[in-house]
């Protein structure tokens, strides 16, 4: 399938702190405004240009060659893109894999989103990594390309700190999800059937990964998705066997109202955070969320279970994380479960009482890795021992079910 693949044009990327990048521009022509992020995986592109927890954020990849396996419908996690521009050393305009539809390059500018490539992204790396988050301003429009304007303009732009990002990427009415995992192409590889829904669950989107949602259905869960603002009492109305809390973008502490309505919601059912949804808990049980430098963003961050102190290797895309401090202060019986080896952040917490755990990393990793994936089983264990009647806890299942 051939694809029209734009000129190249000169870009800009433009920090607040006035570093200036030039580049090529692909993808859209316009102006591309948030904060700049790096993310270290070597596969999955498409994943991270499709993952809602990216919007207001312009998306370095640390990888040398971006584009090479081109794009396709069934690796989208969302409906579209949500970031504000993506960012790479050198892009491959010529893709070669048989899933392939289009081009990177001709995805992003069907999407309305601005790309440049040909910059030294080591350089921009170390910068964010030794400084901190950068705001910053991608401009892929010949007829905006002014340094000093772009500068300014990002030393104005709005950070992440205390904005809803949530309502710009969460859904508008609740809806059915059926579909499982990909499991390759028929008569190629064995296709064991998938199992008959056990159990009714409600999943919070604040930006929900499409994966979460295929691991939850292949786990035996009828799964109904509801926006991020439904209130505790028409969740309930759905009779759930269990609530999951889904990831998202930018500060929990600015998702207005939620906290709320999850406090009341673990008075009442068994409940699974991932990322976001495992800041929102913590909120929801008393702790605190802080900033964290330039955030862990990537398919290779150590995770390790304080209980069996094995490590997994997670993937990860978060900015901020629960203070442990403030959990210990909260008053609640919460334990950490897991913890980030880099530097120490929480990643995981489970209650001693009541059967909720969460963790900061993405078990359900597209591509990969699939390293923790095995959590979405411990999920269904425990929504299944709490239905049968039995007193389990998050702490239990968070520490292997005994």
């Amino acid at each position: 399938m051939s694809h029209r693949v734009a000129p190249p044009s000169p870009a800009i990327l433009a920090l607040a702190d006035g570093t200036i990048y030039r580049g090529t521009g692909f993808g859209a022509r316009r102006v591309g405004v948030g904060e700049i992020c790096f993310n270290t995986s070597m596969t999955g592109y498409q994943e991270i240009v499709t993952d809602p927890s990216y919007a207001g954020q312009i998306v370095t990849m640390t990888y040398t060659q971006i584009g090479n396996v081109g794009t396709n419908p069934e690796d989208e996690e969302s409906t579209r893109p949500f970031l504000q521009g993506f960012v790479v050393r050198e892009l491959c305009e010529v893709p070669s894999n048989f899933r392939s539809r289009e081009p990177l390059g001709v995805y992003l500018d069907r999407h309305g989103i601005p790309g440049i490539a040909g910059i030294d992204t080591r350089a921009l790396v170390r910068r964010i990594r030794d400084h901190g988050f950068q705001l910053g301003v991608l401009c892929t429009d010949p007829s905006k390309l002014d340094e000093v304007a772009l500068v300014e303009r990002a030393r104005q732009a709005p950070g992440l700190d205390g904005r809803d990002l949530v309502a710009e990427v969460t859904c508008s009415e609740p809806y059915e999800w059926t579909e499982g995992r990909w499991r390759g192409i028929e008569g190629q590889c064995p296709r064991p059937q998938r199992p008959t829904p056990t159990f009714k669950l409600v999943a919070y989107d604040f930006g929900i990964k499409r994966n979460i949602l295929r691991q939850l259905t292949d786990h035996g869960f009828a799964v109904t998705v509801v926006p991020a603002y439904t209130s505790a009492d028409d969740v309930l109305a759905f009779e759930p066997d269990a609530i999951f809390l889904s990831n998202g973008p930018g500060d929990p502490a600015g998702v207005a109202g939620v906290q709320e309505h999850v406090r009341r919601l673990a008075d009442e059912k068994p409940i699974f955070g991932i990322c976001l949804g495992h800041q929102i808990l913590g909120l929801a049980l008393g702790g605190k969320t802080r900033k964290l430098k330039f955030g862990h963003h990537g398919g290779n961050q150590p995770g390790q279970d304080l209980h069996t102190k094995k490590v997994a290797i997670c993937a990860e895309n978060h900015g901020y994380a629960v203070d442990a401090d403030s959990l210990e202060s909260a008053g609640e019986p919460v334990v950490i479960t897991h913890v980030n080896l880099n530097d120490g952040t929480v990643e995981g917490l489970a209650h001693k009482v009541r059967p909720l755990f969460s963790v900061q990393y993405h078990p359900e990793a597209s591509p990969g890795p699939h390293d923790a994936a095995y959590l979405f089983g411990r999920f269904r264990d425990l929504v299944a021992r709490h239905k049968a009647g039995e007193p389990v806890t998050g702490e239990q299942i968070a520490t292997g079910g005994e």
